[in-house]
């Protein structure tokens, strides 16, 4: 397979590497590429595009990856991969890697998760994912995500085209870690977003709590806690069943405006 690595961490995160390496062990095909600074929270945007702009692309070298084309971006990871996808970084990817992030990506916060944004946007342009984040700590354990990472993507290849799969690793030994379970999304993730000071018109003061709130135990926050690690597979953009809003906004405003009846 040739599979596109990126993150939104940036191409000089530590994370990167060690996920792209355990790709490449696995007998990939692989391409790096990941925004120039840290897009983190970018979720699936494409930054600014016009027709007179030249996007910043930079050769790039990591560590262990010798031979391997990787290149830092200047926009988010979403730009990335549909820049892969449109044939601007040599052989086009079937298949999107994106991570390692350091921290969960886990619950309803996915939305904005650039990690998990870039996953989702290669589904969007026909192709699967697979988003790789783990848990916090003073030191990162990034050979565990990435050799959980090695299991989900080999599961991945066998799915049909589109299947985005969100893994989320504790920050553990391999050994510590106590299965791998499947998990619905939580309410929201292990931290949540709390206003610190409204300063009038001149800006706002953010930060990430934790929130001390009991999630279901199914759910991916409450496994990775609990240090278990989640898989959750996500779709994304995807209709809601047919509803009667064409007609109720016909009715109220086109029959109005053109003098049509309304049928009882």
């Amino acid at each position: 397979m040739q599979i596109l690595v990126t993150n939104d961490d940036g191409i000089d995160a530590p994370g990167i590497g060690p996920l792209a390496r355990a790709v490449v062990a696995g007998g990939h095909d692989v391409v790096v590429a990941a925004p120039l600074d840290d897009r983190s929270g970018s979720s699936a945007a494409l930054g600014r595009l016009h027709v007179d702009d030249t996007i910043v692309l930079e050769d790039r070298q990591l560590d262990g990856l010798t031979g391997i084309p990787c290149f830092g971006i200047e926009g988010p990871p979403a730009l990335c991969v549909m820049a892969a996808r449109l044939g601007g970084l040599g052989p086009v990817p079937d298949l999107v890697v994106s991570g390692i992030n350091p921290g969960p990506n886990t619950g309803r916060a996915v939305l904005h998760s650039g990690t998990v944004g870039a996953a989702l946007t290669g589904a969007n342009f026909g192709i699967s994912g697979l988003a790789v984040s783990m848990g916090v700590g003073e030191v990162y354990l990034w050979e565990t995500a990435a050799e959980l990472a090695g299991g989900a993507l080999a599961w991945l290849l066998g799915q049909p085209a589109k299947t985005v799969v969100n893994l989320n690793v504790p920050n553990l030994p391999l050994k510590e870690v106590r299965g791998v379970r499947w998990a619905t999304l939580a309410p929201f993730g292990t931290v949540r977003a709390a206003l610190v000071e409204a300063q009038g018109g001149s800006g706002l003061q953010m930060e990430l709590r934790e929130h001390g709130e009991q999630l279901p135990a199914e759910s991916d926050t409450a496994l990775v806690n609990a240090g278990y690690a989640a898989v959750t597979v996500l779709q994304g953009i995807t209709a809601a069943p047919a509803s009667d809003v064409a007609d109720v906004v016909e009715l109220s405003t086109l029959a109005p405006a053109a003098g049509w009846e309304r049928t009882p």
